[in-house]
């Protein structure tokens, strides 16, 4: 049995916005795991959803490079938002930037330019006075139009990469979109199976439903995922410019292929 402390209560609470006994209760049931006790958290009715759970807690930058067909992310963290504010950090920040790009490959491209960059951080960590760390680097080639966006001076980065006809202005705006509303895919087509399934079974165990039968119950959780998909998916949420419209009504000659949205210390560096 995991010893359930403190700090392990407070970090659920901070993420979900639940009350302190539910979270211990949860994490009792759970032996400590934070993403179960989050799922119970969900079926119990405590808390609606771990809207918190990404939230970034490191500083640092992210930016984006667009080269021709190649589109480029790239993640450095440092200690305190005033380097990362300093613009000897961001030009070292760009040319991390400028090196994955003239890589082969998609991908994550962290590995290379850590080996890449090796001799050059200990010389930006002396400058600065503090820990830097190249967090994930990723670069695209193309299979449309790739545009980028930055938001909040390096907190959020953005890369979107669209097919068929979509001029800049829409280009732009889906950016933005992305930026504000965090989706996690593209459209419902690219959401897992065992994603849908859980969702379900959070969606069944909470206590209005209980009692429901059968029939009733499947066409709840039907409604309840297609309500999900507005959430999630970039295609089914509504415009950042008109919420009367979905996304995907938008531009309907313009395919997303994909997207990419990066906050700063939402991941643990790679």
């Amino acid at each position: 049995m995991a010893e359930i402390t403190a700090t392990l209560v407070r970090e659920l609470r901070e993420k979900t916005g639940a009350g302190m006994m539910d979270c211990k209760k949860a994490l009792v049931e759970s032996d400590g795991d934070i993403q179960e006790a989050v799922d119970q958290l969900r079926k119990s009715g405590a808390v609606k959803a771990a809207k918190k759970a990404g939230r970034s807690t490191n500083e640092g930058r992210v930016t984006t490079l667009l080269n021709n067909n190649t589109a480029v992310l790239v993640e450095v963290l440092c200690e305190t938002d005033f380097v990362a504010k300093n613009e000897v950090f961001g030009q070292f920040c760009d040319s991390l930037a400028t090196a994955a790009a003239e890589l082969d490959g998609e991908g994550c491209k962290t590995d290379a330019i850590k080996d890449q960059a090796k001799d050059k951080l200990p010389d930006l960590v002396n400058q600065v006075g503090e820990n830097i760390q190249i967090s994930r680097v990723m670069r695209w080639e193309a299979q449309g139009k790739c545009e980028s966006y930055i938001h909040a001076g390096g907190k959020i980065a953005v890369l979107v990469d669209v097919d068929g006809e979509a001029d800049e202005e829409y280009l732009k705006n889906l950016c933005m979109h992305v930026a504000a509303y965090s989706p996690q895919y593209v459209s419902p087509d690219d959401v897992p199976a065992e994603a849908v399934a859980k969702e379900k079974e959070i969606a069944a165990a909470t206590p209005e439903l209980a009692d429901k039968p059968a029939d009733m119950l499947e066409k709840i959780l039907t409604g309840k995922i297609q309500k999900w998909y507005k959430d999630i998916c970039l295609t089914r949420q509504a415009w950042v410019r008109d919420d009367k419209l979905a996304v995907e009504k938008v531009n309907p000659k313009a395919k997303i292929c994909r997207f990419a949205r990066w906050q700063v210390g939402e991941v643990a560096p790679q």
